[in-house]
């Protein structure tokens, strides 16, 4: 996902950051002079991979275009702790008033890239992709999703309009998974139709059916193994459900085209980041 095709997204959630944050104005802000102008710069309090740079500088551009940002660490970027990240110089009311909405945004997002980065590591030598889902932090789809992208990691649907995939509730509606496929079909989109099985059974039906995608859902080793025989190329296989950086491996190594996780998005745990003034 490039960030040109989500500018719009980037500044939607910047100002509703803004609004939270400073809702009427910041009443301690306007302890400041409003002359008065400030250095400062962001450090990193552990290792992690930097992402977020865009929306960090939305914040302070939204707040005064005046503010300027050296940054000296690109998205992407393995950094350590004590690593100066950006530096900045600007009003002094509008980079106190900035502080916190653009390192929660940039802590964040940082964070997932950093879990991103570490399932990606895990399996860089198999021919596996990592997925992530629609388990993103309410309001952060788009942003997350390119934070998986920046960790090294690839991105699933980014909605319901974007992909068919057909699960046990659409199955149960429809009547059949043959029925299922055959409605998806009947859509007219050339999208795949992917659709999510809970054991060998209806693997087969899925296969029968003519599904392009099959989500394996909570299969352990010994079935997954056994799917990806009964496939014979046929379809794209998909696991998930229980995947964990202690089982990845061993997952990837069974033969499947994508192993899809919701922790990567959902478990995510900010990186420690901190604006010090000059």
């Amino acid at each position: 996902m490039r960030l040109e095709a989500i500018e719009q997204q980037i500044q939607a959630l910047v100002r509703r950051t803004l609004e939270e944050d400073i809702g009427g104005g910041d009443l301690t802000a306007g302890l400041i002079p409003e002359d008065a102008l400030a250095e400062a710069r962001v450090l990193c309090r552990e290792s992690a991979v930097l992402c977020g740079r865009a929306w960090f500088d939305a914040v302070f551009a939204e707040l005064d275009p005046r503010i300027q940002i050296h940054w000296q660490a690109a998205d992407g970027d393995a950094v350590q702790p004590g690593q100066t990240l950006c530096r900045l110089q600007g009003p002094a009311r509008p980079l106190l008033s900035g502080e916190r909405s653009a390192l929660n945004l940039l802590q964040t997002l940082s964070g997932t890239a950093t879990l991103a980065r570490r399932y990606a590591e895990r399996v860089a030598d198999l021919p596996v992709r990592i997925l992530d889902t629609r388990k993103t932090l309410p309001g952060l789809r788009h942003a997350q999703k390119y934070a998986v992208r920046t960790g090294g990691c690839h991105n699933h649907r980014l909605g319901l309009y974007d992909g068919i995939l057909i699960k046990e509730n659409h199955i149960l509606a429809a009547g059949s998974i043959a029925a299922a496929v055959a409605a998806a079909r009947r859509l007219g989109s050339d999208l795949p139709v992917e659709v999510e099985v809970e054991d060998l059974d209806e693997a087969r039906e899925a296969l029968d059916a003519g599904a392009d995608i099959l989500l394996l859902d909570n299969f352990d080793l010994s079935r997954l193994r056994e799917a990806v025989r009964l496939n014979a190329g046929r379809a794209k296989l998909e696991a998930s459900g229980g995947v964990t950086l202690d089982n990845l491996r061993a997952i990837a190594e069974t033969g499947v085209d994508f192993i899809s996780t919701g922790a990567l998005t959902k478990d995510v745990r900010a990186i420690d980041l901190s604006m010090r003034f000059a």
